[in-house]
């Protein structure tokens, strides 16, 4: 029964038509899984950044720490804190 429907004509063209319909639907719902995937690559990278930013202050405000507890007694005095 299938032979005979691909012999015709018309069944033959409708089915070349869903394929190509089929087709379409999954190159279409691919392009949106790559569009989501890109989106969290984004949204890693900006979280990235920022945390970056956050360890770069950390490491300049322990780079300016008082190195003892007599250079902290110093800067209490002087008002710098």
């Amino acid at each position: 029964m299938i032979a005979w429907l691909l012999t015709r004509c018309p069944a033959r063209k409708a089915l070349v038509l869903i394929l190509a319909a089929g087709a379409i639907l999954l190159f279409l719902l691919n392009l949106r899984r790559t569009g989501e995937r890109a989106g969290r690559a984004a949204e890693r990278l900006d979280a990235r950044k920022r945390n970056d930013a956050i360890h770069r202050q950390m490491l300049d405000a322990a780079a300016r720490r008082p190195h003892d507890r007599d250079a902290l007694a110093d800067r209490l005095r002087n008002g710098q804190f």
